[in-house]
């Protein structure tokens, strides 16, 4: 499962590439792919990419994100800014009661008032041994068991394994974007 997801991904990459297909209008083709296998909606999945500068990260799915901010990797309630600095992925199926930034969660992205995130993957991206950026997927409801099956294990060491083709995402993305 985790290599068909690698290949599809490699494959939207390579159409950009070969194709010279404009980055931003193929994007949501990679969340789109990533919430299928995961089986979960298009607006809870967010890769966010390390800025230039080092210090923050921004979202580069889903779109609406990249224009409300960015979060500091020195925040130290935000889980991809954590995920970042201890270079470590996890597994939270109970998020409402971890310590958050609920920033984001409040952009209207299609949803119901009152949905929120209940449960979370985050993993880094790598280029080498460098992070370059962090992947989340999540599951949104009103409670903990209207958001779905619990994330496992499982599908962790999936999400980690897709590191390659979204480590090449991100290069492919313009520095000064």
């Amino acid at each position: 499962m985790a290599a068909r997801l690698a290949a599809e991904l490699e494959e939207i990459l390579d159409r950009i590439e070969k194709e010279s297909l404009p980055l931003d209008s193929s994007l949501p083709q990679v969340g789109q792919q990533l919430a299928k296998r995961f089986g979960v909606k298009d607006d809870e999945v967010a890769i966010m990419e390390i800025a230039p500068s080092g210090r923050f990260l921004r979202f580069v799915i889903p779109e609406k994100l990249r224009e409300v901010g960015t979060i500091p990797l020195s925040s130290t309630t935000a889980l991809a800014a954590r995920t970042v600095r201890e270079r470590r992925a996890e597994v939270l199926n109970n998020f409402p009661i971890a310590k958050h930034a609920t920033v984001f969660e409040g952009v209207p992205l299609g949803r119901r008032a009152g949905e929120s995130i209940q449960k979370i993957m985050s993993a880094v991206i790598l280029r080498g041994n460098v992070v370059v950026g962090v992947v989340q997927i999540c599951r949104k409801g009103a409670s903990l068991t209207d958001a779905g099956p619990d994330f496992t294990s499982r599908d962790l060491s999936e999400l980690q394994s897709l590191n390659q083709a979204l480590s090449r995402l991100l290069a492919l993305r313009p520095a000064a974007q």
